[in-house]
C-alpha cells in the first residue's frame, strides 16, 4: 500500500469505524448507533432557582464522590457545571467547593450556572477558578479531601454527530488526550489530602483514556488505591438520598436504573447508551489516597 493511501486511512470516518470496531467488535454496530440517539436527561430543580437538565450518568458519577468528612472539595474541570450542582447537594455545612475551569469562556458559562441554579446559602461557598488543572498542584497551598476529575476526552457521541469532527479524527487524537488526562490526574494526586478521595470521570469509549490512566496512576503511586464496588454502592445511595428533593420521582427511578446498569471494568464502571437506554457513555472509578 501507497503511503499515501496509508495515511488516508488514519484519518475520517473509516479510522474511526476501524478503531471503534477493534475495541467493541461485535457489540460495536448496536454501541454506535445507540450514539446517534438523541441523549436522555434529568431535570435538577430546586425551587425559585433555574432548571438544569443533566444525563442521569452524569448525575450517577458524582453521586459516588464522598463528602461525608470533606471540608475543601475540588471539581477540577468543571465546565459547563452540572457536576458541581450535584455535589453541592452533599456539601458538609461550612464546607467549601472550588469549581475550576480552564477556558475562560467556558467559565463564565459555569459561573451562570451556579449562580442561577442554586440558592444563596449554598452557592457562597462555592469558588468559581479559571486555571489549568495541570497546574493546580503547582501552588502549594491548594489542598483538598475531595477532588472529582470529569476530564475532558474524546467525547465520542460529538464526534459522530459532527460532520466537521468526524472527517478530522485520527486515532492520535486519543493519544494526545490520554497524555492531558494523565496530567490532570496526576495534578490531583498532589492536591490530595490523605484518606482522602478523587473521582475520575470521562464520556469517553477508549479504554487508553479510562482504565489504562487509572491503571498508571495505581503503578505509580502505590498509596492510592480503589474503593470496593459495595462502597461506591453505599456512598451512591447514601448522597442520592441526601439529594433526593431536587429530584422528582420519576428522575430518582431513571438514575437508579442507570446506576444499576454501569458495567464493572478492572478500574471502574462504564455506563453506555446501548444498554442504558441512551444514557452516557460514562466512565468512573473511585480512588482512595491511603
Amino acid at each position: 500500500m501507497k503511503q499515501k493511501d496509508k495515511k488516508l486511512k488514519l484519518i475520517g470516518s473509516e479510522a474511526f469505524e476501524n478503531y471503534y470496531f477493534s475495541l467493541y467488535e461485535s457489540r460495536w454496530n448496536n454501541l454506535k448507533q445507540s450514539l446517534f440517539s438523541e441523549n436522555i436527561y434529568t431535570e435538577f430543580h430546586i425551587p425559585e432557582c433555574k432548571n438544569y437538565f443533566l444525563d442521569p450518568a452524569s448525575v450517577c458519577a458524582a453521586l459516588c464522590l464522598p463528602l461525608d468528612n470533606a471540608a475543601d472539595v475540588l471539581d477540577m474541570c468543571a465546565a459547563p457545571g452540572g457536576k458541581s450542582l450535584v455535589l453541592s447537594l452533599n456539601l458538609k455545612e461550612e464546607a467549601k467547593l472550588t469549581s475550576n475551569e480552564r477556558s475562560g469562556e467556558r467559565k463564565k458559562r459555569l459561573e451562570s450556572v451556579v449562580s442561577e441554579c442554586l440558592p444563596s446559602n449554598i452557592k457562597e461557598r462555592i469558588f468559581v477558578t479559571c486555571s489549568d488543572g495541570a497546574t493546580l498542584c503547582q501552588n502549594k497551598n491548594l489542598s483538598f479531601d475531595s477532588i472529582l476529575l470529569d476530564a475532558p476526552c474524546s467525547s465520542e457521541r460529538h464526534v459522530l454527530n459532527d460532520k466537521k469532527y468526524l472527517d478530522e479524527w485520527t486515532p492520535s487524537r486519543i493519544k494526545s488526550l490520554s497524555q492531558m488526562q494523565w496530567a490532570l490526574i496526576s495534578s490531583a494526586y498532589r492536591l490530595l489530602r490523605n484518606n482522602s478521595f478523587l473521582l475520575y470521570s470521562t464520556c469517553a469509549l477508549a479504554d487508553s483514556e479510562n482504565n489504562q490512566i487509572i491503571a498508571r496512576l495505581l503503578k505509580k503511586y502505590p498509596d492510592m488505591s480503589l474503593v470496593s464496588s459495595d462502597e461506591i454502592k453505599n456512598i451512591f445511595n447514601k448522597n442520592l438520598s441526601n439529594a433526593g428533593n431536587v429530584f422528582s420521582e420519576e428522575s430518582i427511578n431513571l438514575i437508579e436504573k442507570t446506576f444499576s446498569l454501569a458495567e464493572k471494568k478492572d478500574f471502574g464502571f462504564h455506563i453506555l447508551p446501548d444498554t442504558a437506554s441512551g444514557s452516557g457513555p460514562i466512565y468512573f472509578s473511585l480512588l482512595r489516597k491511603n
